[in-house]
């Protein structure tokens, strides 16, 4: 199974990519206790790690 990236997804580094993934862990985590369980902070997280990783991009010259 492959992934494909989008265009606005950036290039994520080991250590990025594994915060992600602890963040979705816990998402799922909560997402077992129930549908109304709150969850926006972590989706806000996520987002953070995100938006570090396309400055980051930038910042080094590999996007414009």
């Amino acid at each position: 199974m492959s992934y494909q990236r989008h265009d606005d997804e950036p290039k994520l580094t080991a250590g990025e990519a594994t915060k992600v993934a602890w963040l979705v862990a816990r998402m799922a985590k909560r997402g077992i206790a129930g549908e109304d369980v709150y969850q926006g902070d972590l989706e806000r997280k996520v987002e953070r790690v995100l938006d570090g990783a396309r400055r980051r991009e930038r910042r080094e010259g590999k996007r414009k």
